[in-house]
């Protein structure tokens, strides 16, 4: 990986968060240190302790980076007005998003929200289960559920890559199979195939799942939405 050209570029927040991301990409969460941004960058580690703290200020800043970019891709989804659609289309978005950056979903969960605009688009999720008629609570309870489905799978589902592309040979189906006693655990040696491959079509299920739940937990806000959703659609001349 070359090293950024410090003389051509201020080194402020938002340049230091790009190259951290090239750093990420190239040597995963784990070789993300400041040590290695700062070789990238030029400089001696010191000169960005001036803007980030720690690891963990930076990953904050790259968290809020990357709710930022999400927010900008999901704009259309707003547009929306039946939420178990929406919620289907907005998390498999947040899953897309997390899967362009190597350790998305690791670098992603447990960080802090730095940027307080980004309330905004967490008010609007709210609100849009609230005006359909659920509760403050079933609201945050259910997108809880939504967000933490989503950020466990990615972070499973990039496990089985050392590297976009590369396959992790910890999880290839041969050397598993001769690890389990097919005999005595024969579903669980089967289940292998179904956990390590066909990604979307899990993903797609599993958020199926919840949203199924959180329409069972209040009928009638599943009812209302629906009708409002057939009721904003053209209707078909006969």
């Amino acid at each position: 990986m070359p090293p950024a050209r410090r003389s051509e570029q201020k080194l402020d927040r938002p340049f230091i968060v790009r190259q951290a991301f090239a750093v990420l990409n190239d040597a995963g969460l784990e070789g993300l240190t400041l040590r290695r941004l700062a070789s990238r960058l030029g400089v001696q580690a010191p000169a960005l302790y001036w803007h980030f703290k720690s690891k963990q200020d930076l990953l904050d800043e790259m968290a809020a980076e990357v709710l930022r970019r999400s927010i900008v891709k999901n704009a259309a989804l707003d547009t929306i007005e039946n939420w178990p659609e929406w919620a289907r289309a907005y998390y498999n978005s947040l899953r897309k998003t997390l899967l362009e950056y190597r350790d998305g979903a690791k670098m992603f969960s447990g960080t802090y929200l730095t940027d307080p605009s980004l309330y905004a688009p967490m008010e609007a999720s709210l609100r849009r289960l609230a005006d359909a008629g659920f509760t403050l609570r079933q609201a945050v309870v259910g997108l809880g559920a939504l967000y933490s489905y989503t950020i466990g799978f990615v972070i499973e589902e990039q496990a089985t890559e050392l590297a976009p592309g590369e396959p992790n040979p910890q999880y290839d189906l041969a050397m598993r199979d001769k690890r389990i006693d097919k005999k005595r655990y024969p579903l669980a040696a089967a289940a292998g195939r179904e956990m390590f491959f066909a990604h979307d079509a899990r993903f797609t299920e599993g958020i199926a799942l919840i949203v199924a739940g959180m329409a069972a937990s209040n009928p009638s806000a599943t009812a209302a939405s629906k009708a409002r959703a057939e009721g904003s659609r053209p209707r078909k001349h006969r």
